[in-house]
């Protein structure tokens, strides 16, 4: 019990330090007196850290009289997936959430602290405090992780299988989380701005930092979320269109829009209402994207099971909806913008096709997640929206998004001056098409593949020339080159060189990708897509965690050890374990999909009609998928890079 009253207490003087920092802000606001909302911010992080320093330490001494121990953890779980564990299920992941965000709210306060009296920063102190208690609340109650468990437990039943498999898991989950709760910070002014009716100050531009270095680490968790499954699913890909998936997306797409939409209302003063909607539109998505993934509703490999917080989150997150459109309607005559947009091809032109074509994917992403709740709703069945739905919208947009990475950096504002443009672009342009050359001589014939190398080269010289322009311009004013990646313009020129490279690995890799099963017995070999494969025999590995059936299998002449892995406890899950062999040029995956014989062999799949010490083999090969990590890598280094980026009058980020 001593672990259960510790655990419960923390998270009551946490809640107690945040509904103390609202009530602290509204009475300073109310009475034009300065708050001192450090204190309270500090309360409540020394709160919520002390529950889960609490939780870590009965998941590591393997303490089994809290119940989430207990069910999360066994007494042969190694160290670093007793850790994993606080977020390898529901209540342990909302403590995970409310640290981050107990953090991020320490930091904001602090960091604003010489401009506390200002009634924007008051109201969004006030705002975030206010979220911090409504996650805590759900842990004092219906989400509570300290209830105490009666029953004497020897073992433990240990972290579902996948979730032990890897340890990606120790930096996947924090990272999305931490992208999540990121975006509590624009969301948070945008109120702020329009409580007080400021809507034409410079905030929305002083939260773009924040919002990019939330935007950052989201992408990066996307993209380790995409190399966990890739790596322990066992099904050779990478994204699958998953309802999870796409929750964590979903923020991902209006923050990109509202990052490049802040720099006209910084430039031209337009896009006020744009900027305000698309903060809170990033907020409550990320609530909804809790909602789907705490609730049960939706049925995914990602999700957590059924919970009793469906209503608590969806009803958040209607509030927050409500409070944000009633704010913008009641507000709507100030955030009407003096000017217009002169041409539709200058700049400002090009960031509102910007902004419709993230927003009106995200549009479509969001139905075809909701649609089959809506369907079992309605008519009481059951329907499933796959990926060539998702598909046919996404590879028209990326190939859109891709011209205008080409235009945008290189355009003008307010008019277009097409002898200007083409200056500018024809270098880009000449080098793209002698790559279509090159490709077209190397025998590639695909139109959808030769447009997006294209497309993507187009947009890589144009970021490649903003770029050299950074430097030049440093130069010009007698810095160091290094001072030229804090310059306005690198970090997001970065950005897009890894959004290029990214979009030419996944247009290579699923274009011509090749995908065998074969049958071999020991010492046999098989060539799949020019990779030599050869069978070399099984071994059994057994320790106090688990049993691997292990291949030795050689693809190249390098050694490769696929496996079915049962764990213990959790009833015996047994997951594949793919090896890959991977370089620059292309990715060999192997599974061990299927054994001959009577069945002896543990964990695999048995197929009685083959002879006894065959195996059958799963062998993906996928061209240029390493380059998908590089590129992702590029995203993580670009919003670092835009996140300390000085501030330069005449340069604007494109």
């Amino acid at each position: 019990m001593t672990l259960t009253w510790l655990g419960r207490v923390a998270l009551y003087v946490a809640l107690l330090a945040a509904v103390g920092g609202v009530v602290n802000q509204i009475v300073a606001l109310r009475t034009a007196k300065t708050s001192r909302s450090l204190p309270w911010a500090v309360g409540s992080l020394a709160g919520v850290a002390a529950a889960v320093g609490v939780m870590q330490y009965a998941l590591i001494t393997h303490d089994f009289s809290l119940a989430y121990v207990a069910e999360n953890n066994a007494t042969f779980t190694p160290l670093l997936y007793s850790i994993t564990g606080m977020w390898s299920a529901l209540e342990g992941s909302l403590l995970l959430w409310s640290l981050l965000l107990a953090a991020l709210i320490a930091a904001v306060v602090r960091f604003y602290r010489s401009k506390a009296n200002d009634p924007v920063v008051g109201w969004a102190t006030a705002v975030l405090f206010g979220v911090s208690a409504f996650f805590i609340f759900l842990m004092c109650g219906p989400a509570d992780p300290f209830i105490h468990n009666g029953a004497k437990v020897l073992e433990g039943a240990g972290p579902n299988a996948l979730l032990q498999d890897n340890p990606l898991v120790a930096i996947h989950p924090p990272l999305l989380y931490a992208g999540f709760v990121g975006f509590t910070v624009p969301f948070a002014f945008a109120i702020g701005m329009l409580a007080t009716g400021r809507v034409h100050d410079r905030w929305p531009l002083e939260q773009r930092r924040w919002t990019v270095l939330a935007w950052g680490v989201l992408s990066v968790g996307i993209v380790l979320g995409a190399w966990w499954s890739y790596q322990v699913l066992g099904w050779g890909g990478f994204w699958g269109w998953d309802p999870v998936e796409n929750a964590a997306l979903l923020p991902w797409l209006t923050g990109t829009a509202y990052i490049h939409s802040v720099i006209v209302q910084d430039r031209r003063g337009l896009f006020r209402v744009w900027n305000l909607s698309l903060a809170i539109a990033t907020f409550s998505l990320t609530v909804l994207g809790t909602f789907f993934t705490r609730s049960g509703v939706l049925q995914s490999v990602h999700a957590f099971s059924s919970s009793t917080l469906g209503p608590l989150l969806i009803g958040f997150f209607f509030v927050t909806v409500a409070l944000g459109v009633g704010l913008v309607a009641w507000r709507g005559d100030r955030l009407r913008s003096p000017v217009g947009v002169d041409h539709p091809l200058s700049r400002e032109g090009l960031f509102i096709a910007n902004n419709v074509l993230f927003v009106g994917f995200a549009v479509v992403v969001l139905l075809g997640t909701v649609f089959p709740l809506l369907y079992e709703a309605v008519n009481g069945g059951q329907v499933t929206v796959g990926a060539p739905y998702f598909a046919s919208v996404a590879v028209p947009m990326s190939i859109v998004l891709l011209v205008l990475m080409s235009l945008a950096p290189l355009v003008g504002w307010r008019t277009l001056d097409a002898a200007v443009l083409w200056n500018r672009l024809r270098l880009s342009a000449w080098s793209a098409l002698s790559v279509v050359v090159l490709l077209l001589a190397l025998g590639v014939r695909r139109p959808m593949v030769l447009a997006a190398y294209f497309l993507a080269s187009a947009a890589g010289g144009a970021a490649l020339r903003t770029l050299r322009g950074t430097f030049v311009a440093a130069k010009r004013r007698g810095h160091p080159w290094w001072k030229a990646w804090r310059g306005p313009s690198a970090g997001g020129m970065v950005v897009h060189l890894g959004i290029v490279t990214m979009a030419l690995s996944i247009v290579t890799s699923t274009s011509y990708t090749t995908r065998n099963e074969v049958t071999l017995a020991t010492g046999q070999s098989t060539v799949v897509a020019g990779q030599f494969v050869t069978f070399r025999g099984f071994q059994t590995l057994r320790d106090s965690l688990e049993t691997a059936t292990q291949l030795r299998v050689e693809v190249n002449h390098h050694a490769l050890l696929p496996a079915v892995t049962t764990y213990n406890g959790r009833k015996g899950q047994s997951v594949g374990t793919p090896a890959i062999d991977s370089n620059l040029q292309r990715d060999v995956y192997v599974t061990f999909d299927a054994v001959g014989g009577n069945g002896a062999t543990s964990g695999a799949q048995v197929q009685g009609n083959l002879p006894a010490g065959s195996v059958v083999l799963g062998v993906t090969v996928e061209p240029m998928l390493a380059w998908l990590w590089i590129g992702g890598l590029l995203l993580g280094v670009g919003s670092v890079l835009s996140f300390l980026r000085r501030r330069h009058n005449d340069e604007v980020d494109a």
